[in-house]
């Protein structure tokens, strides 16, 4: 059979939509949508590099608490240790993203080897997470623009939200647009923080180094140092490693060898953080920085270091501020790749897998924007506010991961060289040295779930308890959702429900008449042409209004029953849904077929001036079975701005009438 393929012009079009986020891509440009190492840095790390202006910080602001300034040295072994962790992880998921080529996130490795709760919960953990990366980030750098001009002190949610918009046009664009716009700053904020962090261990090992001034120490509740404040101290720091998943889950965004270009850029991401992080700690003991509600750690280094209001000074802060609003981009480069894997395996809405013209996850784009900017607004761009409920979400994900490689390479232990065998999602082969790979994965899956624990357990107070709740509770969400899906396919399958249809040639036409005009007369044409018994019904809700529609349907239709239904209390859906139901019940054997009419406008502004009755009847009418609705609509243009009226009476619907009967008598 031959075929034809009809080349389709593409009309250039300027509008909105084109100048915020950029023309449409053909779906073919999808497989050139890939970033190389230096745009991946900084789409995919801006989240863990920037987490170094604030991890320092909360430790400081929880070892505060033990009321003197001594223990603010506990500082450098915690981060030291938190360092560590950060190696640990890091070699552990360098494994998982040579494992999963396609994308290694826990969601993945979770459902591949752990099974579908397991990747629910891991991916429930990691969505809620990306939310909250976008809302702490973004706070976080609020925060560094404040300390240096306070007077916008008071304007910091609107600033937070309109950068979330920002940053959401910016994604809207694509992948490789979004990564080219951000990699400025964050690379910006590397090359300040190091020339910082050099000047700075150069004053100091000089003897040229002060320290911080117009700083008052104040703690409001002294609290003895404990095992359980350190543990504490600990897990805000923690918050450093935030980040480190979203190179494996973005996995398929780098450039051939996809899975080489990944795990290089994992190492510079992760060698970067520990250094910054720890070069941090260090020096901010040396300058003998505090924690305040007022100024960052970051501007306090800064100004000791350039002098305050210096131009190497604002530049840092600026960089600093930059790479924070920026670093949310991690969240929006994963979350919605995550989401629309979820809606792609039914646990999410199907909407969340629809790629937008610039070949991005739109919905899930926007998704994200929505749920950070309600965080922001109700915990007031505060950082610290938000910290509590940071972190959990990501090491339980770092936990289901790294289990998922521990259960892999124990199926892998059982193969005999050259042996494989077709797991979930890749094919497992024979590895002579899976002993010292799972090892490295059990001791990154223990190390992680004690610090979850931790997290959970020193913030359960301060708001840990709420993610403790969601997670379970999207959990559940999820599976809802799922089995909703898997009904809908169990209805729509062929092999089970074809005897179930509903085997009739019988059809009852019923056209819902609101008033009489040209729409009616179109309505009327439409139910004629069908050859089916039709009749017309019209609720009554005004006497008068009722009155003149039976008067003009004997005048100007002058055929078909016009049905009344009294509605006293001038509901409108109520009344057809109950007619309907007793047609229904007096024809069992019928399906009905309900006519509706629509004014169509050309556009939106005039659209919404209209009731648009026909959608909100058409949803009261849903569940009815053996019931189809039609829509009808009457395309009401403007010319110049003044309506053609389509929407004729009197003579033109008389002479319109007397057409129509000639028509009928010729024939």
């Amino acid at each position: 059979m031959d075929t034809t393929t009809i080349q389709t012009p593409t009309r250039k079009r300027v509008n909105l939509s084109n100048l915020l986020i950029g023309r449409p891509l053909e779906t073919r440009s999808l497989a050139h949508q890939v970033v190389s190492k230096k745009v991946g840095l900084a789409v995919f790390a801006s989240d863990a590099i920037s987490s170094t202006a604030y991890a320092t910080e909360e430790i400081l602001v929880i070892l505060a608490l033990a009321g003197s300034l001594a223990y603010l040295g506990l500082s450098l072994p915690i981060a030291i240790a938190i360092g560590v962790l950060l190696i640990i992880v890091t070699i552990s998921y360098r494994q998982t993203i040579f494992a999963y080529p396609n994308g290694g996130g826990a969601y993945i490795v979770a459902r591949d080897n752990l099974g579908e709760v397991a990747a629910q919960i891991a991916g429930a953990a990691l969505l809620t997470d990306y939310i909250l990366t976008v809302a702490v980030s973004i706070s976080s750098g609020v925060a560094q623009i404040v300390s240096a001009f306070p007077d916008l002190a008071h304007f910091r949610v609107i600033i937070a939200v309109s950068v979330i918009a920002f940053m959401t046009i910016v994604n809207l664009r694509g992948v490789r647009e979004s990564g080219a716009v951000f990699a400025v700053p964050t690379y910006f904020f590397l090359g300040m923080m190091f020339l910082t962090l050099g000047v700075g261990f150069f004053r100091w090992a000089t003897g040229s180094l002060g320290t911080v001034t117009g700083v008052e120490f104040v703690t409001e509740t002294a609290a003895p140092l404990t095992l359980f404040l350190i543990l504490r101290a600990f897990s805000s720091g923690s918050t450093a490693l935030t980040g480190i998943e979203a190179i494996s889950n973005g996995i398929t965004a780098f450039k051939e060898p996809r899975s080489r270009n990944a795990a290089r850029t994992l190492v510079v991401m992760s060698s970067l953080l520990v250094v910054l992080f720890l070069g941090i700690t260090i020096l901010s003991r040396h300058i003998q920085a505090i924690p305040s509600h007022h100024e960052t750690i970051i501007s306090q280094m800064a100004r000791t270091i350039y002098g305050a209001g210096s131009i190497p000074y604002l530049l840092l802060i600026a960089g600093t501020a930059l790479v924070l609003l920026m670093a949310a981009n991690t969240s929006f480069a994963d979350f919605p790749r995550l989401a629309a894997l979820h809606a792609g395996d039914g646990f999410l809405p199907r909407q969340l897998t629809y790629r937008g013209g610039r070949l991005v996850f739109s919905w899930g784009i926007m998704t994200l924007a929505l749920a950070a900017s309600v965080l922001v607004i109700v915990m007031r761009a505060s950082t610290t506010a938000l910290i509590p409920l940071y972190a959990i979400g990501v090491f339980l994900s770092f936990t289901m991961s790294q289990t998922g490689m521990v259960v892999r390479l124990r199926k892998i232990s059982k193969l005999k060289p050259g042996e494989s065998i077709k797991g979930l999602e890749t094919v497992l082969h024979h590895d002579p040295h899976w002993r010292l790979h799972m090892a490295i994965s059990a001791v990154g899956a223990v190390a992680t779930f004690v610090v979850m624990s931790i997290f959970a357990i020193t913030k359960f107070t301060s708001g840990a308890w709420f993610i403790l709740l969601l997670v379970p509770a999207l959990v559940f969400i999820f599976f809802r959702i799922h089995h909703h899906y898997k009904d809908v396919a169990e209805a729509l399958s062929m092999e089970n429900n074809h005897k179930s249809l509903v085997k009739t040639d019988r059809v009852i036409t019923m056209l819902l008449v609101d008033g009489v005009h040209m729409g009616t007369m179109q309505m009327v044409n439409f139910a004629k042409s069908m050859g089916n018994p039709w009749h017309a019904v019209h609720v009554g809700v005004n006497q008068e209004k009722t009155q003149a529609a039976q008067d003009k349907w004997q005048r100007y239709i002058g055929e078909g029953e016009l049905v009344v239904i009294p509605s006293p209390y001038r509901h409108l859906v109520a009344p057809i849904r109950e007619y309907v139901i007793d047609l229904l019940e007096a024809n069992p054997d019928a399906i009905v077929h309900i006519v509706m009419g629509h004014l169509a406008m050309d556009s939106v502004l005039t659209q919404v001036l209209h009731q648009n009755s026909s959608l909100i009847l058409n949803l009261g009418l849903t569940g009815l079975e053996r019931v189809v609705v039609t829509i009808v609509p009457l395309q009401v243009r403007q010319n110049g701005g003044a309506v053609n009226r389509n929407l004729m009476t009197g003579d033109d619907l008389k002479r319109a009438r007397e057409q129509r009967e000639g028509k009928g008598k010729e024939q």
